[in-house]
């Protein structure tokens, strides 16, 4: 294998690749990036046997095509730290030399043939999802899930495609986050309930590896595993075993209910104001809605005690509930300062729910008021 490319080509698009490749491992080979040549591209393909990703370079000049594994440490550093706009690569399968305008490196490296397949996107029955709402999709549900919980089914977000939306949920058992959109089901591609549920990781991945400038990606689901492809980069993904909850449940009746519109902004500043009080035992914030205002208290033994007050469009009965200050923090901070949200509250034993107008809701459970 020998070709030549441009330096700032390859450093990002082996960065996306190597971003999956792990950091240890009993199979020192997952600790490679594998190259592929094509007839005027290049591959870049990783995995840790969990995740799988390839990305696609082009502006490659293919002098001799072939294949070769890049030890992630060394070759990394040799992109990063190189000098000039073009890079040449050259290798006989067993060692590697790249060389640039003021530099040659020559490292050995493991037989191509012991890399691990990574997946092809081959499906003929997938969904059309825009980029940008595929990606903030993750930023919206990725955070409420439970990577540490022995719940398993909470490690990851739940996908639902129906013939002209996609569905993600997040759930960690005390917060839930749900966002859709519209998405167009090719070859009457459609999922089951609660069965496609794509590791946190792996969604992660997935957001950082796509960009708004993809355009449309493709998603697809096998039976143990979610395929998803840009015109860059195809990532693959095992699924978490087991079912995920009856989310739609979790949702409380708005029979009854009270309607507060906010905006994001001053509500989060307040929240974060009213935090600064709380401590591990007492780490509950009482919001107090009536009378134009919302008035956010805090009180810890060992911290003090905090007060702020919020204008806001309410004047109804006197409602009171505590809420974790972390969880609505976390809810906040990835929708845009001046977006509008409204509360639907019932009491301050009911669940809290949020919902924004582009198919994003959020519901959070009380806690148990202070004495």
């Amino acid at each position: 294998m020998k070709l030549t490319c441009h330096r700032d080509k390859l450093a990002t698009a082996f960065a996306t690749a190597a971003s999956v490749a792990p950091g240890r491992s009993t199979k020192p080979i997952l600790q490679n990036v594998k190259l592929d040549t094509e007839s005027d591209s290049v591959t870049l393909a990783a995995t840790d046997l969990e995740i799988g990703i390839r990305v696609q370079m082009t502006g490659v000049e293919i002098e001799r095509p072939g294949s070769a594994v890049l030890p992630v440490k060394r070759f990394g550093d040799i992109v990063r730290e190189s000098h000039g706009d073009i890079l040449n690569l050259e290798s006989d399968g067993q060692s590697l030399t790249v060389w640039g305008e003021h530099s040659e490196f020559r490292l050995p490296i493991q037989s191509p043939e012991e890399f691990p397949v990574v997946s092809t996107f081959t499906e003929e029955k997938y969904h059309e999802v825009p980029a940008r709402l595929f990606r903030e999709i993750v930023r919206r549900t990725a955070f409420a899930t439970d990577v540490e919980s022995t719940r398993y089914a909470l490690g990851g977000v739940l996908l639902e495609m129906l013939p002209d939306k996609i569905i993600a949920v997040g759930t960690d058992g005390r917060r839930l986050a749900k966002m859709e959109g519209q998405a167009v089901s090719v070859g009457g591609h459609q999922t089951g309930d609660n069965t496609v549920i794509v590791p946190t990781r792996a969604m992660q991945v997935m957001e950082r590896a796509i960009t708004d400038a993809d355009g449309e990606i493709s998603i697809a689901h096998r039976a143990n595993a979610v395929l998803v492809k840009s015109p860059r980069v195809t990532i693959s993904s095992t699924l978490v075993a087991g079912r995920f909850p009856r989310w739609r449940d979790v949702f409380p009746n708005r029979s009854g209910a009270k309607q507060i519109d906010m905006v994001v902004g001053p509500f989060h500043s307040a929240v974060r104001q009213a935090a600064i009080m709380t401590s591990e035992e007492s780490r509950g914030v009482d919001f107090t809605f009536g009378d134009g205002k919302l008035v956010l208290t805090a009180r810890a033994a060992e911290t003090g005690q905090s007060r702020v007050e919020l204008p806001i469009p309410y004047d109804g009965d006197s409602l009171v509930i505590t809420l974790d200050p972390g969880y609505l923090t976390d809810f906040l901070r990835v929708l845009e300062p001046e977006k509008s949200i409204t509360l639907y509250i019932t009491d301050s034993e009911s669940a809290a729910t949020f919902n924004t107008d582009d198919g994003y809701a959020y519901v959070i459970m009380p806690l148990a008021r202070e004495k």
